[in-house]
């Protein structure tokens, strides 16, 4: 049984099981009204609860037009930093991912920073700092506070005023507003995870030379296919979602067949996790390597999305031009949310983990440098650091030993998710697919792999919040070279490890099962994980 809906260029698709599983909820739905009332911004969609909160943040359904009006700006914009091609961009959530993505959709070149890894960021200093341009998005958070005052420092050692090469862009009266640099203010109904058509997507975007209005073009095109009751692609994306939980599948294995924009599955990913996973409720997904990837076969509990076109063994395949698919996508998880029944707009989550490293850092507020210790580990193997608490580990004489453990203490059609606070270019691509195919074996269980703190904003909230079918392993990675944060008493490596421990509290305060592994060494440390897994 299939069913194939198509729209301003985009199609669903939906096969097998999943037709008849979303056939009534579509009814109900259309019956509800649904699509004219997200459409209209109508706040009360999710629940009483949730309406004031929500009627604050629905901009983004208008975003093809009130983006519009962005456009003089960003000609303006483009135009007075001619020839600075080294666009950096700092920030965290949903929508400096969807820049990264039209970047390389569109053979521009952008460099994301959503993380303080001392490496990644230095290298990013190291670049061609009289062509560089920095570019901040979204609310100003520790982590994009650090990577702006490193960035100032370097400018002033290269002889060039910051004021001149950095831009901002957040929410009237942002403390970025009066910083002196060059502002862009955003939409105030617009968060990051919602954000990918506002501001926070579309400077950063401009600026490293993207065509922009071809994405607004792109998603006008969707709306009136996202008004209709029946045959409307958002509908039975979003429904298909939500009656996946309903059925016992809470996770949604996504695989990019290569065919449309690359990238676009994590930023698919964290909008998926961060809208719908409260509550104890919720998607998990878990981003595979493609469709013939380990874990995209026959498991129990999972939704299978390829985007691109229909594979075979896939429950969903979504493709289209890019602009119609970020927003199909934002409007189908607003419509998963009120179906699983939560509130898109809630992290709380990721709110908390905000809240734990501001306490790890408290004390640097009268410039006390901030002590970050972690305890004992219960076994060292080579360069690998293993820390846990409780019984699970005992008997275990090496990272073979720990890694059996942790695959056999995961739930049993559940999943496992390894959280990396490491750099980009460690060597981390031979970790999920042999650790996928040990979990698949021995506990029908899935593995999903993310850098962090990227995940902190994302995933991290379908973590904590959603459903409680995961085991965490996070991993960590000694710093060769740090560095320091001007005007704050710590640096980017303390700063790094304050999040991990951050997010390690958060998750055991649930009660949530974690191991961390520590990397003495970061590639001798991968390596030895890498040959532990596929021994």
């Amino acid at each position: 049984m299939t069913l194939r809906v198509t729209g301003g260029d985009v199609s669903v698709t939906v096969r097998g099981d999943a037709v008849g599983e979303t056939d009534g909820v579509l009814g109900r739905l259309a019956a509800d009204g649904v699509p004219a009332a997200l459409m209209g911004g109508n706040a009360s969609l999710w629940g009483p609860e949730a309406t004031e909160k929500a009627a604050g943040r629905l901009g983004w359904v208008h975003a093809p037009d009130r983006s519009r009006r962005l456009l003089p700006r960003l000609d303006e914009l483009t135009e007075r930093f001619a020839g600075l091609d080294h666009v950096v961009l700092a920030g965290t959530g949903g929508a400096c991912l969807a820049a990264e993505v039209i970047a390389r959709a569109q053979g521009r070149s952008l460099t994301l920073l959503d993380t303080v890894d001392p490496h990644q960021v230095r290298r990013a200093t190291r670049g061609p700092l009289d062509r560089t341009l920095l570019v901040l998005s979204g609310a100003e958070t520790v982590e994009t506070d650090g990577v702006r005052r490193v960035f100032e420092r370097a400018f002033r050692d290269a002889g060039v005023d910051p004021a001149g090469r950095i831009v901002a862009v957040g929410p009237p009266g942002s403390p970025l507003e009066t910083s002196g640099h060059t502002f862009v203010a955003a939409d105030p109904e617009v968060d990051g995870c919602f954000g990918a058509l506002s501001a926070y997507g579309l400077v950063p975007a401009a600026l490293c030379g993207a065509d922009v209005r071809r994405l607004l073009d792109e998603a006008e095109a969707l709306i009136p296919s996202l008004l209709l009751t029946y045959d409307n692609p958002g509908l039975v994306l979003g429904a298909t979602l939500g009656t996946a939980t309903a059925n016992g599948r809470d996770r949604l294995l996504i695989a990019d067949d290569g065919s449309g924009p690359a990238g676009l599955d994590r930023w698919v990913e964290q909008l998926v996790a961060e809208s719908t996973g409260k509550n104890g409720r919720g998607v998990v997904p878990v981003v595979v390597e493609g469709p013939a990837a380990p874990g995209f076969g026959t498991t129990r509990g999972v939704r299978r999305l390829v985007l691109g076109e229909p594979a075979e063994g896939a429950d969903l395949a979504v493709s289209g031009p890019l602009g119609a698919l970020f927003l199909l996508w934002e409007y189908a998880a607003a419509v998963a949310c009120r179906v699983i029944g939560v509130s898109p707009f809630d992290r709380p989550a990721v709110h908390e983990s905000e809240e734990a490293l501001a306490g790890l850092l408290r004390g640097a507020e009268d410039g006390t440098r901030p002590v970050v210790i972690g305890c004992e580990p219960v076994l060292v193997d080579g360069e690998v650091e293993v820390h846990a608490t409780g019984d699970m580990l005992e008997g275990a004489k090496d990272l073979r030993d720990v890694l059996d453990a942790f695959t056999h203490a995961a739930p049993s059609g559940g999943y496992i998710a390894v959280m990396a606070y490491l750099d980009t270019a460690d060597d981390t691509a031979g970790i999920r697919p042999p650790f996928a195919r040990r979990a698949a074996h021995d506990r029908d269980a899935q593995v999903a792999f993310g850098l962090a703190p990227r995940l902190l904003h994302s995933t991290g909230q379908a973590y904590k919040d959603g459903p409680r079918t995961g085991l965490f392993l996070q991993i960590t990675g000694a710093v060769t070279t740090d560095v320091d944060v001007p005007g704050r008493p710590y640096s980017l490596g303390t700063l790094q490890l304050a999040q991990a421990f951050a997010d390690l509290r958060a998750l055991r305060s649930r009660e949530h099962t974690v191991v961390r592994l520590h990397l003495r060494d970061r590639a001798a440390g991968l390596a030895r994980l890498e040959a532990a897994l596929n021994g």
